[in-house]
């Protein structure tokens, strides 16, 4: 039994080893699968050079041009007025800001007129007899000498002795201790410099003014100007007059802004150079944020493309024959998003999107030929 048992099992394995000999040998006759090439569709621009304006990005705050911290020179109280001392509020050229109270300065000047009338009216009889030649002139001036307005000049003295008699008596003493009181009379009544509007008040109403207090700030809202450092190799292109273009962040904004002033010194710490710009435009407000694009010298036989299209060794991709290739460029002026490159010849196709692990030799075809497929 065991004898048939083997003698199967060995017919069965010659069997099977027939059959896997055949298949073996059928399958390799079969032709091998061929691999597809990939080929990548990729955006292309054709060169074409000529003259790239090349912009200098920069930004600052808006100022106003002309502002005033106003400060008070005297002591008193706030007196009000018919308009609130508040921020907001504006003003005309010449209107009252801040009225101080003054009476009793006010007292002290009017006493200050009274005795230089009376010092003047005591010398009058001495005129009459040792100058009659001037005696004329001293008697219009005390006709016109009045209390309630400020003091009038002195009349010229026409000699040496006129001059020792009068200043003698003191009255030229009296009179500039007069024009001081006077002076400092007008420094309780603030007025605008300028037509404008308040910005800042640090008092009310009923407050006691100290001397040396600042009381708040006063600018005029139609003229702005914009500080903005700009690295020293730009700063022979920094031309006072020459027009700017303003933008705000969202860049939904535009404005013209004219380079008003330059700074003459180099910032030894940044190694930047200041301009100012002005700008006019009713919608600006102080302290508003801008971006300034000032124009730079012309570069000529260039184009300007996107930064991430230059490679590390100041190279691009190009195609040729389907393929990508690289070229070497000259690299002349880099922005915050674009560079501005030399030494591509006009007509050649340059990539104009970078490509994911894009290399030398790689299978390519632009967007435009499949297309028109």
């Amino acid at each position: 039994m065991r004898k048939i048992i083997l003698s199967v099992l060995g017919v069965l394995l010659i069997i099977a080893s027939i059959f896997l000999a055949k298949f073996l040998i059928a399958s390799k006759d079969k032709p091998k699968p061929v691999q597809e090439k990939v080929v990548k569709t990729v955006f292309v621009d054709t060169v074409k050079n000529g003259g790239v304006q090349v912009k200098i990005p920069a930004n600052g705050s808006l100022v106003a041009k002309r502002r005033v911290e106003i400060y008070s020179e005297v002591q008193g109280i706030f007196k009000s007025g018919s308009i609130l001392f508040k921020p907001g509020q504006k003003y005309s050229a010449g209107q009252s800001l801040i009225r101080i109270d003054a009476s009793e300065h006010y007292a002290n000047v009017q006493s200050s007129k009274s005795n230089l009338y009376n010092s003047i009216a005591a010398i009058m009889p001495d005129l009459r007899l040792d100058f009659p030649e001037v005696y004329q002139k001293w008697q219009n001036y005390l006709n016109a000498f009045d209390l309630n307005k400020t003091a009038l000049k002195l009349p010229e003295m026409s000699s040496e002795k006129e001059n020792y008699f009068i200043t003698g008596r003191g009255i030229v003493s009296n009179y500039y201790n007069l024009k001081n009181l006077e002076q400092r009379l007008s420094k309780y009544i603030i007025t605008a410099p300028f037509s404008g509007i308040l910005t800042e008040a640090l008092v009310t109403e009923g407050t006691l003014i100290r001397n040396g207090q600042k009381l708040g700030e006063f600018i005029d809202p139609s003229e702005y100007e914009m500080e903005v450092n700009v690295s020293k190799s730009y700063a022979n292109l920094l031309k006072v007059g020459e027009t700017v273009e303003l933008s705000n962040l969202n860049k939904t904004e535009s404005y013209q802004g004219i380079i008003s002033r330059v700074n003459g010194s180099v910032d030894q710490t940044t190694q930047t150079i200041t301009a100012y710009i002005d700008v006019k435009n009713p919608d600006l407000k102080e302290g508003i944020y801008l971006e300034a694009n000032i124009d730079g010298d012309t570069v000529q036989d260039a184009i300007e493309v996107d930064r991430n299209l230059l490679l590390d060794d100041q190279q691009v991709f190009v195609i040729k024959d389907g393929l990508l290739d690289t070229m070497p460029v000259t690299p002349v002026y880099f922005s915050e998003t674009k560079v501005v490159l030399q030494g591509l010849p006009n007509g050649t196709i340059l990539l104009k999107k970078p490509v994911p692990g894009a290399y030398a030799g790689m299978l390519v075809k632009s967007f435009e030929a499949e297309a028109n497929l």
